[in-house]
C-alpha cells in the first residue's frame, strides 16, 4: 500500500477583527469589574457594599462568558451568566465553598461563602442590566 500523502490542515483563521474589538473591550470592562468591586469591598462596610458586590459579581460573570462566546447572541450569554450564578450561589448550600474559604480564603471571592436569596436577585437584576448595557452599545456602535 503506498503512503498516501497526509492533508494539510486549514489555517486557522483568525476571528474578525470586531471580534478582536469586542473581546479586548469586553476584557477591559471585566478589569475595571474587578477593581471596582474589590475596592468597594475594601474601602466601605456600609449595608449597601454586599448588594453592589453582588451585582459586580455578576456582571463579571456575564462579561467572562461574553469574552468566552463572542459570536453567540446575548440572549445566550446573559442566560448563561444566570446559569452560573445561580448554580454558584445553589453551591454554597454544600458547605464546601466556606469550607475551601477556611483553607485559602481568596476562594470566598470566587465561589461565596453562605447561601442568600437576596443574591439571586442582585445576580438576576444585574445580569439584565450587564445585557442591557452590551445591546445598547453594541446597537450604538453598529450605527456609527
Amino acid at each position: 500500500m503506498a503512503d498516501r500523502p497526509v492533508p494539510a490542515s486549514p489555517p486557522q483563521a483568525r476571528p474578525p477583527a470586531h471580534t478582536r474589538t469586542r473581546r479586548a473591550t469586553l476584557c477591559i470592562a471585566a478589569l475595571m469589574t474587578v477593581a471596582l468591586g474589590l475596592s468597594v469591598r475594601t474601602f466601605s462596610d456600609g449595608a449597601w457594599t454586599g448588594p453592589v458586590g453582588d451585582a459586580l459579581y455578576a456582571v463579571l460573570i456575564y462579561l467572562l462568558v461574553a469574552i468566552l462566546l463572542p459570536g453567540k447572541p446575548r440572549v445566550q450569554v446573559v442566560g448563561a451568566a444566570m446559569t452560573a450564578c445561580l448554580l454558584i450561589e445553589v453551591f454554597q448550600l454544600t458547605g464546601l465553598p466556606a469550607e475551601l474559604a477556611r483553607s485559602w480564603p481568596p476562594i470566598r471571592l470566587v465561589l461565596g461563602t453562605t447561601f442568600g436569596v437576596a443574591d439571586l436577585f442582585a445576580y438576576a437584576a444585574a445580569c439584565v442590566l450587564a445585557f442591557a448595557v452590551d445591546r445598547t452599545l453594541s446597537n450604538a456602535v453598529t450605527l456609527r
